[in-house]
């Protein structure tokens, strides 16, 4: 078993239908469902208790599912969520290897100390990458750190992990550092026009 993998028990679903998901959640149990590597979609049922604390802060989370005594490697793809209550609906899982590269969204963390007088804007949010199977990085860390202000930082700059490479474009801006000033400048500049041509009337 990877290291960085969640184990989670699961069984095989046998009912399906709107009814049959209300009655499996009322159980306390998500319904979902694996797919890849060429084979059928299997769907499954899992505790959600246990799935939310496996899936929480970790969009592309490393689980090992035990089915009835087979043992699937997977990936979350799609977790949807109770859009009030914290709970988990369903979740789609990717089947993968431990020798495989799989292409992932990862989100954008901004680290360090900004410069005295800038702030930072998140261009990009998230960033495609492509990683081993078995250590997906949770983020992709921007340090600001020293930065200065009207440096934008690219994909091409990023610090990203061993064996993991960017697919997003390598200039796309996933960080701009601005003044402070001047990021704040252009509302007061659009009132004082807005006030002169009042008093011009």
């Amino acid at each position: 078993m990877p290291t960085n993998a969640i184990a989670l028990d699961a069984t095989d679903r046998t009912e399906f239908g709107k009814g049959s998901a209300r009655r499996a959640r009322h159980a306390g149990q998500v319904p979902a469902v694996v797919y890849g590597h060429g084979t059928e979609p299997r769907h499954l049922l899992l505790d959600e208790h246990a799935t939310r604390l496996a899936l929480r802060g970790n969009e592309n989370a490393l689980v090992e599912l035990n089915v009835d005594g087979e043992t699937l490697l997977a990936i979350a793809k799609d977790v949807q969520r109770h859009p009030i209550r914290p709970g988990v609906q369903h979740v789609d899982f990717l089947l993968v290897n431990r020798n495989e590269k799989v292409e992932v969204e990862v989100p954008v963390v901004v680290t360090g100390e900004p410069a005295p007088g800038t702030i930072h804007m998140i261009e990009l949010a998230h960033v495609l990458i492509s990683a081993p199977a078995i250590s997906i990085p949770e983020t992709i860390d921007v340090d600001i750190t020293g930065i200065e202000a009207g440096t934008a930082v690219r994909v091409a700059d990023l610090v990203l992990p061993e064996g993991v490479e960017a697919v997003t474009e390598a200039d796309t801006d996933v960080v701009n550092v601005a003044a402070e000033a001047v990021a704040g400048s252009e509302a007061p500049a659009e009132a004082a026009e807005g006030d002169a041509a009042a008093e011009s009337e």
